[in-house]
């Protein structure tokens, strides 16, 4: 579904990524880990048409959409749900989700849409007309990861999901991943928190100093001695 294929990019003279390379299968889980610097935020930035890298392709769908604006990429299916949630906070709930459905074949889906996040979600049906901005931290992050799906993705990129949430909340959310992708949404995962990432996905990505430094299923990378060192402290 997405290639990436020799991705450099930079800022100024400052290069961030090294031809990083991986592909992301339909129906999967993939998830990038890597400590703070390592690019993670940049290859999303890449990937939702934020940055233009300096070499390479990005491939969705056997079509090169590495130059595609980033509006023409959420057309396409491609939906990130940004780091920090990025909420409307003086607008309510449901004002946050009806602004995830504003290309045409989404809003035509509206109420299946409402249907789909309140089901996962409950507690946004009951904080409909709530200011955003009064939410707890793990209800903003349900609230960004809805407003995400309404806009009715075929890949949902979630960039640190679990950021900033108590445990229980980060067990609640990486559920919520395994359910979307059980009901057939493919997920790229970039995460810091590489036990409950790694321990989701079909595949993990390991960056390190832009580099890609390892790839693998996620269980395998668990048991990898070199990143159980490096980030699991073990």
């Amino acid at each position: 579904m997405l290639s990436v294929e020799g991705i450099s990019a930079q800022y100024g003279h400052a290069r961030v990524l090294h031809e990083v390379t991986f592909g992301v299968a339909e129906g999967q889980i993939v998830s990038v880990v890597g400590a703070n610097g390592a690019g993670k935020t940049t290859l999303v930035k890449v990937l939702s048409g934020q940055l233009r890298p300096t070499r390479g392709r990005v491939i969705f769908d056997d079509a090169d959409i590495t130059t595609c604006p980033a509006h023409e990429i959420v057309l396409r299916g491609i939906v990130q749900v940004p780091e920090g949630r990025r909420l409307f906070a003086d607008m309510t709930v449901l004002e946050n989700l009806l602004l995830g459905s504003t290309h045409p074949w989404a809003r035509a889906q509206r109420g299946e849409g409402l249907d789909h996040v309140h089901a996962l979600f409950p507690i946004l049906r009951e904080r409909g007309g709530q200011l955003a901005g009064t939410l707890s931290g793990g209800e903003q992050q349900m609230l960004a990861i809805a407003r995400g799906l309404m806009a009715r993705p075929r890949l949902l990129i979630l960039d640190e999901p679990s950021l900033g949430l108590a445990p229980r909340l980060v067990t609640e959310i990486i559920e919520v991943i395994r359910t979307l992708n059980r009901q057939g949404l493919t997920v790229l995962l970039i995460e810091q928190n590489v036990r409950h990432s790694l321990a989701v996905c079909h595949q993990g990505v390991v960056l390190e100093n832009g580099h890609v430094a390892l790839v693998d299923s996620g269980e395998a990378l668990l048991d990898n001695e070199h990143l159980r060192r490096a980030y699991l402290g073990l």
